[in-house]
């Protein structure tokens, strides 16, 4: 739910923002302002909470914690990318790739509870899902009007 909140609180100040300083409102620079944002907040529990959230991948996966932390830098990466020309479309396809995959985790730790803050089995469950799947889908519509189309 913050990131949800991050993203369309950062959308909305930048187009106020934009608006007030020049006459056009810049929606696909607003969106990648909001998504970078929201990136960088969202990259920040794969360094804070890399325990929980390694927990969020099943046990057959080798390297979790590794993953975790290889996402998180990915997602800075990312972040910083969608603002230069030459690297915003191909951030765009690649952080559609990452929202894709990253949602059996997501699924994973539904069906098993985990709380990806503690790693322990008192998270939501499967009515996270019923956020989660529409914010995976919003992501991916997001990114690719921000990033990707030319709107």
């Amino acid at each position: 739910m913050k990131p949800l909140l991050i993203l369309l609180g950062v959308f909305g100040c930048t187009l106020v923002y934009t608006k007030v300083v020049q006459p056009v409102i810049d929606l696909p620079l607003a969106g990648r302002i909001a998504l970078s944002i929201m990136l960088l907040f969202t990259a920040s529990g794969h360094f804070f909470f890399t325990g929980g959230m390694a927990k969020m991948i099943p046990d057959y996966v080798p390297s979790r914690k590794s993953l975790i932390i290889i996402s998180g830098v990915a997602e800075v990466l990312a972040a910083i990318a969608l603002f230069f020309p030459a690297w915003a479309a191909i951030t765009g396809w690649l952080l559609i790739f990452f929202f894709v995959v990253s949602l059996p985790a997501n699924i994973y730790a539904s069906l098993h509870r985990i709380n990806y803050q503690t790693g322990k089995a008192d998270g939501p469950g499967l009515s996270y899902l019923w956020f989660r799947v529409p914010f995976q889908i919003l992501l991916i519509l997001w990114t690719y009007f921000a990033a990707i189309s030319p709107f």
